[in-house]
Formats: C-alpha cells, sequence, structure tokens
C-alpha cells in the first residue's frame, strides 16, 4: 500500500514539474513578429515634440531623453524575451505584455524628465493601455516597465549633460577660433557647446576615444584649396553653386536628432519592424547621435579651430600669400554658428546615426530612400522658419546621405571642405563602434 501512495506521489510531483516546464516554455514562446512597433514610432514622435517646444532642441536635453527612453524600452522587451544583448537593466526573466511593458518604460523616462507634461504624457500612456485587455498582464508589465526605466535613470544620473565648461578665448591668429557675435547674433563672450565636450557619452569609453588629426596649416596646399571653395560656393551671391546645391545646403539644417529620428519613424513602419527591432533601431539611433555630439565637440575644442567668416574675412593677416581677403564676404543664409569649426557636427552625428540605421534596419547600407524636411530656420537659431521646396530629397544608400549632410555645410558657408569631411570620418567610426558593441543580436 505504501509503495502505491509513493508511485502516485511521484505522479503528482512528476505531472506539476511537467506543468511548470510548460508553463516556462509558453512565456518563452512569445511571437515577436505578433506586436508591431506602432506604438514606438507614436512615443518617438512625442518626445520630440515636447523637446522640440521646450528648447529647440539647442541642449542635449531631447535626445538625452529619447536615448534613454528607448534604452528602457529596449531592455524591457529584451528582459520578456531576449533577442538583443540589453543596456543596463538586468532582471530576471518575466511574463508580461510587451506592449505594456514598452510604454510604463517610456512613460516613467518621459515624465522624469519633462514632469510638466505628465497629462499629455499620461495620455499617450492610456491610449495604448486601452487596448490590453488582460490585467494581470499590465500590471506586470507596468512593474517591469518601471524597473527598466529606473535602471537607466539612475545610471545616467550624474552624466553632467547640461554642464558649463568654461572656455579661455585665445588672442587672434591664424587658424584660432574667433568671436564673431555680429554674424552669430550671440551676446558678446559667448560660446556654445563647450561644455558638451565633457559629458559622459552613452556607449564611447570617453569623450577623446576618437581623436580627429589635426586641420591643415593654414600656409598649405589644402587649407588654400579649401579657402577658396568655400568663399566662392558658400558666399550668399555664389555664381558658381548650383540650384541643387544651394538646396541642400539649406534643406540639411535641420538638426540630426530631429530629422534622424523623422527618417527612422518612416523607414520602421516602412521596412515593418517588429517591436523588438524597432526598439533596438532607436535606442541605438539616440544613443550615438549624442555619442557623436559629444564626440566631435571634443575634438571642436581641442583643435579650436577658426570659421570661414573669420578666415576670408581676415585672410591679410593670416602669412598664406595665395588667399585673398574679402571683407565684405557673407554665407548663403548670413549667419555661423558660435563654436569652432573643425571637425562638422551635422556631419558626424548624421553619419553615426545613418551607419546605424543601415544596420539596425536590416538593409544594408546599398538601400534607397527619400527624406523629408518641410522647414528650416531661415538663419539662426529664432529667426524664423522657411518652407522648403521641395521638402524631399532622394538617396541610394546611408553614406551618401551621410556624406550630402556632412557637405552641406560647405555650401552653406560655415565650414571648410576637411571640417565636413573630418566629421563624416568621425562619424562613422562612432557609428560602426555602436553596432559591433552595444545591443547586438544575442547569440
Amino acid at each position: 500500500m505504501k509503495s502505491k501512495i509513493k508511485s502516485f506521489q511521484l505522479c503528482i510531483i512528476l505531472v506539476l514539474f511537467g506543468l511548470l516546464i510548460l508553463q516556462n516554455n509558453s512565456q518563452a514562446q512569445i511571437n515577436i513578429d505578433d506586436y508591431s512597433a506602432d506604438v514606438l514610432i507614436s512615443w518617438n514622435n512625442k518626445i520630440f515634440e515636447i523637446a522640440v517646444a521646450e528648447d529647440g532642441l539647442l541642449t542635449l536635453k531631447g535626445v538625452r531623453t529619447a536615448a534613454m527612453m528607448h534604452i528602457a524600452i529596449h531592455d524591457a522587451l529584451n528582459t520578456i524575451d531576449t533577442k538583443y544583448t540589453r543596456y543596463t537593466y538586468n532582471g530576471e526573466k518575466i511574463n508580461a505584455n510587451p506592449v505594456a511593458a514598452a510604454m510604463y518604460a517610456a512613460y516613467e523616462v518621459a515624465v522624469n524628465q519633462y514632469p510638466d507634461k505628465q497629462e499629455e504624457l499620461e495620455m499617450e500612456l492610456k491610449k495604448w493601455l486601452d487596448q490590453i485587455s488582460d490585467k494581470e498582464e499590465i500590471i506586470a508589465g507596468e512593474k517591469l516597465g518601471k524597473s527598466s526605466a529606473t535602471s537607466i535613470l539612475d545610471k545616467r544620473l550624474n552624466d553632467e549633460w547640461n554642464n558649463e565648461a568654461d572656455y579661455m578665448w585665445h588672442p587672434m591668429a591664424p587658424g584660432v577660433y574667433a568671436e564673431f557675435n555680429e554674424h552669430s547674433g550671440t551676446p558678446e563672450g559667448f560660446i556654445f557647446g563647450a561644455g558638451w565636450a565633457n559629458v559622459e557619452p552613452f556607449m564611447l569609453p570617453s569623450q577623446d576615444y576618437f581623436k580627429s588629426p589635426a586641420p591643415p596649416e593654414i600656409e598649405s596646399e589644402e587649407y588654400t584649396k579649401a579657402f577658396n571653395e568655400v568663399k566662392e560656393v558658400g558666399k550668399f551671391e555664389s555664381k558658381t553653386r548650383t540650384p541643387d546645391q544651394t538646396h541642400l545646403a539649406m534643406w540639411w539644417k535641420d538638426f540630426v536628432e530631429n530629422s534622424h529620428n523623422r527618417l527612422a519613424r518612416n523607414l520602421v513602419e516602412k521596412e515593418k519592424l517588429n517591436l523588438w527591432d524597432a526598439a533596438r533601431t532607436f535606442a541605438l539611433l539616440n544613443m550615438v547621435i549624442f555619442d557623436a555630439y559629444v564626440s566631435v565637440f571634443y575634438n571642436k575644442f581641442y583643435c579650436n579651430h577658426w570659421r570661414p567668416y573669420t578666415a576670408i574675412r581676415w585672410a591679410a593677416n593670416d602669412g598664406n600669400p595665395d588667399t585673398e581677403p574679402d571683407t565684405t564676404w557673407n554665407n548663403l543664409h548670413k549667419h555661423t554658428y558660435a563654436f569652432p569649426s573643425y571637425p562638422s557636427a551635422h556631419g558626424c552625428a548624421s553619419t553615426a546615426a545613418m551607419t546605424v540605421l543601415a544596420n539596425t534596419l536590416g538593409v544594408g547600407d546599398e538601400y534607397s530612400f527619400i527624406m523629408k524636411t518641410e522647414e528650416v530656420d531661415k538663419a539662426g537659431p529664432f529667426s524664423g522658419k522657411i518652407n522648403m521646396d521641395p521638402p524631399t530629397r532622394s538617396f541610394n544608400s546611408f553614406s551618401e546621405a551621410g556624406m550630402e549632410a556632412a557637405m552641406s555645410r560647405v555650401y552653406l558657408g560655415i565650414h571648410f571642405r576637411y571640417d565636413s569631411e573630418e566629421g563624416y570620418n568621425l562619424g562613422k567610426q562612432i557609428g560602426v563602434f555602436a553596432n559591433n558593441n552595444f545591443l547586438i543580436p544575442k547569440k
């Protein structure tokens, strides 16, 4: 009799053990492709709407928030079902509704950074949660999303994103950055972005991990050639700049975090990426843009190179007999940004972003797409907007788009060619580094 009882107990244990295995397997058998990226596209758009309205993207706050938000989403999703390596959150695997987890991760980061927009963000959260019927999965998703958000918020708590660094002005000399507040429209003694060079990156081991070579010597043939090029094609009333070059010079003025997230939203939808793949795309994209700004501003302030506006007007004093001054010279949009020239920040951040998109979208570099920018600043920030006609430009590859973004600054008259080329090279290095080391497919 006792042996029969023991046998019965053993059977019960085996059945319960089998049910436990089946339960665990059912948790692991979630079909990732059943979940679309619509919710992420909506939250990405929302966070940039808020960021643009607050500061016009003139600080790192918008792209930093977007990076943290999408990291929290990515880590939460890959806690439910691990397709890619996580960035910071290392919680145990959990059975939760992926949409709920993603939305609470997004909400917690967004409301932490923009507490005055809580009501607006709660409406965005409710819009998506109302589509989920299983309340227990929502509760689990809320717990996971909040934990993932807390992890990245804590990690970035002291990253110095909004610090101010002192800048020492140097006496006027050939190649040295000089103030031109009458052209930048900024107060005397103002310089933009010096503090960005000291911010903690998301991915790069340090701000100076990639160091740009020194710009050409002012007496060199390379400098002379670049000087004469921008003096002509970047001139306000240039006789050699083509209509298409004029269009691309103005069209590319939109900030990279704005234009490239807009492009990502369109391409994620076009390629029908699932929730996991889209989360990775947006997270890596915004991390790499942030790090590109940190890296390029480190290099800018290290090299402290002058702008074409100064170089052309002051050429009589540069020691180069082959550069002719034009003391009335002005560029295409009659404005120069108030920070050193070399390398190009726009070329760097755009190319880094394009390099990541080519990877995370799964389409490779050779991919045809259309970008749309409807309006840009007429000159500098606060100058008012002008409509772009046409609002679109077409590309045959991501690298082509990155190079055009870099070169647009030459035709705009605010960079030398070597600024743009090094910006492109630096951005490519940062993008490749991001692709190879972060949020990579799980083996």
